[in-house]
C-alpha cells in the first residue's frame, strides 16, 4: 500500500523598508557617506574584504560609491522630513498674518511692531530652506532638456516668490506668500512620503562579499598549516578546508572527501559529494569531511566574483524609467509657459501691458503647479506599499511594482521557490503487517545520529507529526551504505540502493513499482530492511510547495506565461514542471547563464519577471524587468530584487500583479484629477472668459487647488478597498 505524505514550512521574515531609485542632483550628496545605502551601512567585515581578500574586484566594491549615484535615500528621506516640519511650523504665522486668510476666517492676530513683515520674512526663510532643494533637483532635468516635476515646482515657487517680493516694494497688489509656503509644504510632504516609500538599498554586492572568508589555511608541509589572508593565496597553493568552514578559493580537490553545500551559489539544496579530482567553489560550505584543495582561481577569477560582476552589470543596464507624474509635470511645464506667453500677448494686444496683465501671467504660472499633482503618485505609492506589506509583499522598488502590470512571462526558480528548498518525505510503501507511521518512526529512530540530508528529512517528518520514536541499541554507521541498529532483538537497516546490494536484496512487486515511479519523478528512495527482507520504501524529494500549482494556474488565467529555471537535470526539472503544468523549462542552467535566459526572452519582446531565492538568481533577478525574491531566500537575492515575498508563498506573486494593476489605475485617476484642475484653472486664470465677467483670482485658484488635493487624497484611500 502507498500513502502520499507531504509537509510544508513557512518562512517568516521581519518586514523591511521598501526602496526605489529617484533622480537626485549630485549636489545633494555632499557630505553623505556613499558606503551607506538607505540608512544601513556596509559592515566593517565587508569593507575589509575589499582590502584583505582576493574578492576585491576592480569596481565590485566600488559599487558602493557609484551604484548609489543618488540612492542615499535614507539621508534624503530625513532631509525632506526635517524640512517639511520646520517649513510647516514657519508657515503658520505666514497664514495667520496673510490678509486673504484673515478675511476668509474673520480672524485677526495680534498686531505688533513690524507684524506686517511677518509673511515676507518667514516666506523668505521657507523659500531658502524648503524651496531651494527643488531648484537644485531641477538642474539635471533642465540639463537633460527633460522638464519634470522638479522643474514645474521650481517654476511655480520661483515666480510666486519673485512676484511677492516685488509686491512688497512696488504697487503690484497682494503677493502670493501664503500660496508659496503652502505649495512648498505640500511638495516637501509629497517627497518625504515618496522617499519613505521608495528608497532603495544597493546591497547585493555587499551580501555576496560576506560569503567569502577572510583567511585560509595554507598547507606548508605535510600536516603543517599557516593562516594567511585569502588575498595572499596564489595559483597552485595547497589549502586545508576543515569541516564546517567556507571554501577559501576556487580549486581542485587533491585529498580527502566530503559533502559540500553549494546552495548559496547553485541554488541546489542537495550537498555535492567531493573527492579527488572534483572542483570546489569559493564561498561554499564544507560538510563533515576534510579537504585538501589546490588553488586554481582567486580574486576576480572566482565563480563568485563572476556572479558579482553579472549583478553589477545588470544593475547598470537598467533603463531610466520616468514616473508618470514627471511626464505629466513636463507637459504642464510647457503648457504653463505657453499659456503665460499667450496671456501676455493677447491681453497686451487687446488693451496694454499693465499690472493687471502681469498679475494674470503670474497667476497662470503659479497655479500651473497643483498641490494635487505632487501628491497624486506618492499617496498611491505609500498606500500600495502598506497594502503590499499586509499581503506579504514588500516593495523595495516602486518602478518594479509599476512595471509588474506589463509582465508577459514569469520565470520561477525551482529550488526554494516552487519547492521548499529542503528534502521531505513524499511517499511510502510498506510490507504486510507494517503501516507507514510505524515504519517511519523506526526509520527516524535509526537515523537519529546521522547528519545526512535524507536522514534529516525523515527525522523532521517524524518530529512534525509528533511521532514517538522507539528505543534502539547498538547503532552503527555503514560507510556509504546507510545505518544499522537493533530493535526488539532484531537488526534493522536504513539506506539506499547500495545497502540493498550489500544485503543482497532486490525490490520486488509493490516495492519495485514504488521504486520505478520514484525514479521517474526524480525522487530518492531509502529502504527500511532486516537482513533478509525489505520492510518499507520511503521516497524523498525536494517537496513542491502546496501553493505552487494554484499560483501557476492563476497566473495563466491572468494571461501570464509561466516558465521554470533550474540548474537541476532535465529529468528532475521535467518531473516538477509536469506536476505544476509548466510548459517552458530551462534546465541544467549554470549560475552564470541564468540571466542569459532572461535576456533570451526579453529579446523576443517579452516583459519578464524573475522569482528566485539563491545567490545564483541575483543576476537574473536584477536583469529581469521585475525581480521578485522569496523572503526565505538568501540576503543577496533579496537585495537584488525590487519586490520581496515575505512569507515565501508563490501565490503572493499573483497578488503582485493584481496590486500593480490596481495601483496603476489609481495613479492614472489621480493624475487626471490633478490635471483636470489645470484644464479648468489655467484658461480661467489667463482670462479667456473675462469678457463675460468670469475670471480666476489667485485666491479662488488656491481654493480649487485645495479641492483638487482633497479629491486626490480621498481617491487614493479608495485603493485600500481592492481585494488581492
Amino acid at each position: 500500500m502507498s500513502t502520499t505524505m507531504q509537509h510544508h514550512s513557512n518562512h517568516n521574515e521581519e518586514p523591511m523598508e521598501d526602496h526605489s531609485q529617484h533622480n537626485m542632483d549630485h549636489s545633494m550628496h555632499e557630505g553623505m557617506d556613499h558606503s551607506e545605502h538607505a540608512g544601513h551601512s556596509m559592515p566593517a567585515t565587508t569593507r575589509d574584504h575589499s582590502a584583505q581578500t582576493g574578492h576585491n574586484m576592480s569596481g565590485a566594491m566600488d559599487h558602493s560609491a557609484h551604484a548609489g549615484h543618488g540612492t542615499d535615500h535614507g539621508g534624503h528621506e530625513q532631509m525632506f522630513r526635517i524640512r517639511f516640519w520646520w517649513s510647516l511650523l514657519l508657515s503658520i504665522p505666514v497664514l495667520l498674518y496673510s490678509e486673504m486668510i484673515q478675511h476668509w476666517l474673520n480672524f485677526y492676530p495680534p498686531v505688533f511692531p513690524f507684524s506686517e513683515w511677518v509673511p515676507f520674512i518667514l516666506s523668505l526663510a521657507i523659500f531658502a530652506y524648503g524651496g531651494i532643494p527643488f531648484l537644485q533637483m531641477a538642474v539635471p532635468e533642465l540639463k537633460e532638456r527633460k522638464p519634470g516635476m522638479m522643474t514645474l515646482i521650481s517654476l511655480a515657487i520661483s515666480v510666486a516668490f519673485i512676484y511677492s517680493v516685488a509686491a512688497e516694494f512696488v504697487d503690484l497688489g497682494e503677493g502670493f506668500f501664503w500660496e508659496l509656503v503652502t505649495l512648498i509644504d505640500i511638495m516637501l510632504l509629497g517627497h518625504w512620503l515618496e522617499m519613505r516609500s521608495v528608497r532603495q538599498a544597493s546591497g547585493a554586492l555587499n551580501e555576496l562579499a560576506k560569503l567569502m572568508p577572510d583567511t585560509a589555511e595554507r598547507v606548508i608541509k605535510g600536516s603543517t598549516t599557516e593562516t594567511v589572508s585569502v588575498s595572499d593565496l596564489q595559483h597552485g597553493d595547497l589549502i586545508l578546508i576543515r569541516p564546517g568552514t567556507s571554501v577559501s578559493a576556487d580549486g581542485e580537490v587533491v585529498g580527502g572527501f566530503s559533502d559540500v553545500s553549494e546552495a548559496m551559489i547553485t541554488g541546489e539544496s542537495k550537498p555535492v559529494h567531493k573527492h579527488k579530482g572534483e572542483k570546489v567553489i569559493a564561498g561554499t560550505i564544507n560538510g563533515d569531511g576534510s579537504l585538501r584543495v589546490k588553488v586554481t582561481a582567486t580574486g576576480n577569477e572566482t565563480a563568485l566574483a563572476g556572479i558579482m560582476r553579472l549583478v553589477e552589470q545588470a544593475q547598470q543596464s537598467k533603463s531610466k524609467t520616468q514616473v508618470l507624474a514627471d511626464k505629466a509635470a513636463g507637459w504642464l511645464f510647457y503648457i504653463a509657459l505657453a499659456s503665460a506667453i499667450l496671456t501676455a500677448i493677447a491681453w497686451t494686444i487687446a488693451d496694454t501691458f499693465n499690472i493687471e496683465v502681469l498679475n494674470r501671467v503670474v497667476t497662470v504660472l503659479v497655479i500651473a503647479c497643483p498641490h494635487a499633482l505632487g501628491l497624486a503618485v506618492p499617496l498611491v505609492v505609500a498606500i500600495t506599499t502598506a497594502m503590499g506589506a499586509k499581503n506579504g509583499i514588500l516593495v523595495r522598488n516602486r518602478l518594479a511594482l509599476e512595471a509588474a502590470r506589463e509582465i508577459d512571462v514569469v520565470i520561477f526558480d525551482k529550488t526554494g521557490t516552487l519547492t521548499q528548498g529542503q528534502f521531505g518525505v513524499v511517499d511510502t510503501v510498506t510490507a504486510d503487517g507494517w503501516d507507514s507511521a510505524q515504519a517511519l518512526a523506526l526509520a527516524a529512530s535509526l537515523e537519529t545520529d546521522s547528519e545526512h540530508l535524507i536522514a534529516q528529512s525523515i527525522r523532521r517528518f517524524a518530529r512534525d507529526r509528533k511521532m514517538t520514536l522507539p528505543a534502539i541499541t547498538n547503532f552503527s554507521a555503514l560507510q556509504g551504505r546507510g545505518v544499522q541498529a537493533e530493535f526488539e532483538n532484531e537488526t534493522y537497516y536504513v539506506g539506499g540502493p547500495r545497502l540493498l546490494e550489500m544485503l543482497g536484496l532486490t525490490p520486488m512487486g509493490a516495492f519495485k513499482t514504488f521504486t520505478d515511479t520514484a525514479n521517474t519523478d526524480a525522487q530518492s528512495v531509502v529502504y527500511l530492511t532486516t537482513k533478509d527482507r525489505i520492510i518499507a520504501g520511503i521516497s524523498i524529494a525536494d517537496v513542491i510547495r502546496l501553493e505552487s500549482k494554484k499560483a501557476v494556474d492563476e497566473l495563466k488565467a491572468m494571461g501570464i506565461e509561466v516558465a521554470m529555471l533550474t540548474g537541476d537535470s532535465y529529468s528532475v526539472a521535467s518531473a516538477v514542471a509536469n506536476q505544476l503544468g509548466i510548459n517552458r523549462v530551462f534546465a541544467e542552467v549554470l549560475p552564470e547563464h541564468k540571466d542569459q535566459k532572461v535576456m533570451e526572452l526579453q529579446k523576443l519582446g517579452k516583459r519578464v519577471a524573475m522569482v528566485g531565492d539563491g545567490v545564483n538568481d541575483a543576476p537574473a533577478l536584477t536583469r529581469a524587468d521585475v525581480g521578485i525574491a522569496i523572503g526565505g531566500g538568501t540576503d543577496v537575492a533579496i537585495e537584488s530584487a525590487g519586490l520581496i515575498l515575505v512569507n515565501s508563498n508563490p501565490l503572493d506573486v499573483v497578488k503582485i500583479f493584481k496590486l500593480s494593476r490596481a495601483s496603476y489605475r489609481k495613479m492614472i485617476q489621480n493624475l487626471w484629477w490633478a490635471a483636470g484642475y489645470n484644464i479648468i484653472a489655467i484658461p480661467l486664470a489667463a482670462g479667456v472668459l473675462a469678457n463675460w465677467g468670469v475670471t480666476l483670482s489667485p485666491a479662488v485658484g488656491a481654493v480649487l487647488m485645495s479641492i483638487s488635493t482633497i479629491v486626490v487624497a480621498i481617491n487614493a484611500q479608495l485603493l485600500r478597498r481592492v481585494t488581492l
